[in-house]
């Protein structure tokens, strides 16, 4: 159509980024530029050169000054929410509220994000293998852990170990065990860790209700688990390294 020759040459790829650049944030299409040449390597080998070429650094850099936009992040969750939230439980709470508080916890202390405990609203995308099992658990005699399955930067497919322990005054082990308690009386048969009352893994709009009657306030989302909870280390003298 515009007469460009079918080998990605530095210049193609430059046009390309100009024009993606000016309909999605550049951020976005350094991605994409990536994935393409992934693609391109066996056809055309010398794709991943001219992708680091001067002309298609500069273009991008350029299109991330002209149509870059700040990255937006929401606000950390605050200990006191986790407080709130285990010590407004009732001595006969529901399945549910301790589901609730015991991914809200457990997110907090070993900074989760929501998507590592729960699965997408869009069913087409869902993967089972990513989901923490109940045969998993072990406990410390001052925590808890689990095991946390693959994601997609897990080239072999390793996993990791997630462990829970006491921090100062704050003990998150007595809600999880009530809610592995109760789990077990209902769900005795399903695998997975995280389950609803109706024997189901939570979604994230299901734990996105929950939340929003603990904090109304937009800024709050299931990211706010991972960075309070990064937040409470930094405040405890934890050293940056760990916390990454």
């Amino acid at each position: 159509l515009h007469h460009f020759p079918v080998e990605p040459t530095p210049d193609t790829l430059s046009f390309y980024v100009v024009y993606m650049c000016a309909n999605i944030k550049p951020r976005s299409v350094a991605s994409y530029l990536t994935g393409i040449c992934n693609k391109l390597e066996p056809y055309f080998p010398g794709v991943s050169a001219n992708r680091k070429s001067i002309l298609v650094a500069r273009s991008l850099s350029g299109c991330m000054k002209r149509y870059g936009t700040p990255i937006q992040r929401k606000l950390p969750l605050a200990r006191q929410h986790i407080l709130s939230t285990i010590n407004d439980l009732p001595p006969n709470a529901s399945h549910d509220s301790l589901l609730f508080a015991a991914m809200l916890t457990t997110g907090f202390m070993a900074l989760l994000c929501l998507g590592e405990m729960s699965l997408p609203d869009n069913v087409a995308i869902r993967d089972l293998r990513k989901c923490s099992r109940r045969s998993t658990v072990t406990w410390f005699d001052d925590g808890y852990g689990f095991d946390l399955p693959y994601h997609k930067a897990d080239r072999f497919f390793e996993g990791n170990k997630i462990r829970i322990i006491r921090r100062g005054d704050f003990n998150p082990a007595p809600v999880f065990r009530h809610y592995i308690v109760s789990c077990d009386k209902i769900s005795r048969l399903n695998p997975f860790l995280w389950v609803t009352a109706k024997n189901e893994i939570p979604t994230r709009t299901w734990f996105m209700k929950r939340l929003r009657r603990l904090e109304p306030d937009e800024q709050f989302a299931g990211q706010s688990m991972r960075a309070g909870g990064a937040t409470a280390m930094a405040e405890d003298g934890c050293a940056p390294h760990l916390i990454q």
